[in-house]
């Protein structure tokens, strides 16, 4: 869904995200403020430990050190020799490919100290970003229905998109789009009127899923670009069609974060456009189109791997609050997709 109108949208009787932290929810009662605050500090004290623990003393950790702080000292056209001789990407601004040869000399150094377990991560990526109905001016008593259900899929060991998933949904409380959300979607009322409504779109996501054996062979994530989708859009779509919320959804990859903390950005520097721009690509398709949206998002997580980032689960829906999860977690996949029951 478009980057303003996801932001902008208001839920009645919940509380808009801060706009001082990144994909955390602003105001959660005070018990789970408590709550996050000691999930928090229990994360820096296990960062803390393991740092001390880490044998940092090894002389490997001294030529990394080295290493980087020439790559610090180095012009962009001298990083992007470096990195069209190791047959890297030479796209993006300055500071992106100081990162990307960084990781790239990190990953190798400490490779030759001891193999990389790719055994631990993900297996697959599903990448969503759903377009919902939508007015001008985002009313605050009008509902948001998803309308389209895309799903990009990432194959984390071939850094490739594997397969796409895609189906319309027809809305029931505002059947009706309107120009605004037509226009900008590029949906047509024609499309939705023949779409099947979000309960039966929903199974056959779940079909399709299970098809890729996610969750029983193959381990996966889903990634969005923000936390709207999963803690917002979904979460309201069930309530309207009284699901319950799915098992599968309720942890997810926030790009928006991971692409901050990664390459050290604010957080105006995290939109889908923005990104792009610093990653030295183009936006490929229509935008605001949930498919196109969605590979483009993907583009941007397969260039985060390519360069050494480790995208993990960050955000939850926990007791209906959008909370984050601890980086100390260890990474593990989502549940086998299942049907959820009806509230």
């Amino acid at each position: 869904m478009m980057e303003e109108q996801k932001e902008n949208v208001e839920f009645p009787g919940e509380a808009k995200e801060s706009e001082g932290v990144a994909g955390s929810a602003a105001s959660p009662p005070f018990y789970q403020r408590k709550q996050r605050c000691r999930l928090d500090c229990q994360d820096d004290n296990q960062k803390k430990s393991m740092s001390s623990s880490s044998d940092f003393s090894d002389p490997i950790y001294k030529e990394i050190s080295l290493t980087n702080g020439h790559i610090n000292r180095m012009s962009r056209p001298e990083l992007r020799a470096k990195l069209a001789e190791f047959k890297l990407d030479t796209r993006g601004e300055k500071d992106v490919l100081k990162k990307r040869l960084k990781n790239y000399y990190k990953k190798e150094k400490l490779m030759q100290k001891q193999p990389a377990n790719a055994e631990n991560y993900y297996d697959y990526i599903c990448v969503i970003d759903f377009e919902a109905t939508c007015e001008e001016g985002n009313q605050l008593e009008f509902t948001h229905e998803i309308i389209e259900f895309p799903i990009v899929l990432i194959n984390t060991r071939t850094l490739e998109i594997e397969d796409t998933f895609q189906q319309y949904v027809k809305p029931v409380i505002n059947p009706q789009l309107s120009d605004f959300c037509i226009n900008l979607t590029g949906i047509s009322q024609e499309r939705v009127d023949k779409a099947d409504e979000f309960p039966k779109v929903l199974q056959s996501v779940i079909d399709w899923m299970k098809q890729k054996e996610l969750g029983s062979r193959y381990s996966y994530a889903i990634l969005t670009d923000g936390s709207w989708d999963m803690s917002k859009f979904l979460n309201i779509q069930c309530r309207v069609n009284r699901l319950r919320y799915p098992a599968f959804a309720k942890k997810w990859i926030n790009i928006r974060k991971s692409y901050g903390n990664f390459y050290k950005v604010p957080r105006n520097q995290t939109k889908l456009s923005t990104m792009l721009e610093k990653l030295g690509m183009d936006y490929d398709g229509r935008p605001h189109s949930g498919l196109d949206d969605s590979r483009n998002i993907a583009q941007i997580a397969i260039r985060m791997l390519q360069d050494g980032c480790e995208l993990r689960v960050n955000e939850t829906l926990y007791d209906g609050q959008l909370m984050t999860v601890p980086s100390s977690v260890p990474i593990g996949g989502a549940p086998v997709p299942q049907m959820p029951g009806f509230r």
